[in-house]
């Protein structure tokens, strides 16, 4: 899931394909040096995508040729390629995809590859959790982007609070939040807080932190049962229904569908939100922004890790060449010179300070919440809580803004959707 933009719709439902390459055999003719291999990404992980393929054909013999799709187009695509086996040497999806896309056979076994990297424990955790499939592993960590909380500096000290100070629990969140609404609600624009409150990507993104923060789950391991009636979840969904009623999130919020819910803290309209971290770098250069862990109702820390992995086609006739590009981008260099440089998160822990980050705190707090954060694992997780038409929303909505009587019916659907 890309946080930029995590209402995207799963369309998963095309992935009933049979794939009758097996994902676990390797071919055993080594590639020479001087293969191309192509590789797919979709649009919302281009930039990254582009430097580091960029960088990587400068200075290797064996080249990538990337082809960048739109992000609502990508999985038909993906779909489709597969069905006719014509999936490219490499490609990247949502992590919160992988899941069905290992099931299905697309990926190519890496397991032996991968634990002969010398970091290999020092790969985003959350990441190589759901690229694995009985035992075996079938992707790396590609982009990250994390769920963070933002405040303004400038307007907190406008309201009377710390602007050096930010939120260490969700109730405190919730204190400055309405404390900046009360002393500056009367400029129209200015609010305490903003979410996206029609946007079931949104929820997962921002609130379900909240809940492993405070030592809950969201989902059995196996991703087919919900918990949305255990205390985390529903402390969770108690102070932002709070919020919300006493006018602190701003009159849109009900209706954000998601393209625009980031829109509104860079204005600098908005005095504290949960933000995705790729924003920190899209702020205006001008604005004084703290960042701290999205934390539970009195304490902890974690976030979601979004952002997409990437793996071998199980197709691939060059998996020698393939693998080379693919352990290159997790590489000290990589890793250092092209995405720490640019303020990207990273894939290894180990390199949460480094000689770029070092120069912004708030980086090397972002970096370090890769090894705390989590994302969650459900086969159908498309359907149930991204798409618009799907039971998730039905039930965020009715628990911050409706009848919580509905609730217990609501969740049943969301299991029955889980299952399906």
């Amino acid at each position: 899931m890309h946080p930029r933009s995590p209402v995207r719709v799963a369309l998963l439902a095309m992935l009933a394909i049979t794939i009758t390459a097996c994902a676990d055999s390797e071919p055993a003719q080594p590639s020479s040096e001087g293969v191309t291999i192509t590789m797919w990404t979709r649009a919302a992980t281009q930039a990254q995508s582009e430097r580091l393929v960029a960088a990587y054909n400068k200075g290797h013999k064996n080249q990538v040729k990337l082809t960048v799709i739109p992000t609502d187009n990508y999985q038909p695509r993906i779909a489709a390629a597969a069905g006719a086996k014509q999936l490219p040497d490499v490609f990247a999806a949502d992590v919160i995809f992988v899941p069905n896309y290992t099931s299905q056979g697309l990926f190519l076994d890496i397991s032996e590859r991968l634990a002969a990297l010398p970091y290999k424990d020092k790969l985003a955790p959350s990441h190589l959790k759901l690229g694995t499939l009985d035992g075996r592993q079938y992707t790396l960590p590609h982009t990250l982007d994390l769920s963070v909380w933002f405040w303004n500096k400038d307007l907190y000290a406008k309201a009377g609070l710390d602007p050096e100070k930010g939120p260490k629990t969700l109730k405190e969140f919730a204190e400055q939040a309405t404390t900046v609404q009360d002393k500056l609600g009367k400029d129209e624009k200015v609010h305490g807080t903003f979410f996206g409150g029609n946007c079931g990507g949104c929820y997962v993104f921002t609130f379900w932190p909240s809940v492993w923060a405070a030592g809950g789950q969201v989902m059995n391991p196996e991703g087919t049962a919900s918990l949305n009636d255990q205390p985390a979840m529903t402390d969770v969904f108690k102070i932002y229904r709070d919020l919300y009623a006493k006018g602190v999130s701003g009159p849109t919020t009900k209706e954000e569908q998601g393209p625009t819910w980031t829109g509104f803290f860079p204005k600098g309209q908005i005095g504290v939100m949960p933000m995705p971290s790729t924003t920190l770098g899209l702020m205006p250069g001008d604005m004084k922004i703290g960042v701290a862990p999205i934390a539970g109702p009195d304490g902890g820390e974690s976030t979601f890790v979004g952002g997409d992995s990437i793996g071998i086609s199980s197709t691939s006739a060059n998996p020698d060449a393939a693998w080379d590009f693919l352990s290159w981008t997790v590489s000290d260099e990589a890793q250092v010179e092209v995405m720490a440089k640019n303020k990207d998160v990273l894939a290894r822990t180990d390199l949460a300070s480094n000689k770029y980050s070092a120069a912004d705190p708030r980086v090397v707090l972002i970096n370090s919440l890769v090894a705390k954060g989590q994302t969650p694992y459900a086969p159908r997780f498309g359907q149930t809580f991204n798409d618009p038409q799907g039971p998730w929303l039905r039930f965020a909505r009715e628990a911050v803004f409706g009848d919580a009587g509905k609730l217990p019916q609501l969740d049943t659907e969301i299991d029955k959707s889980l299952q399906q």
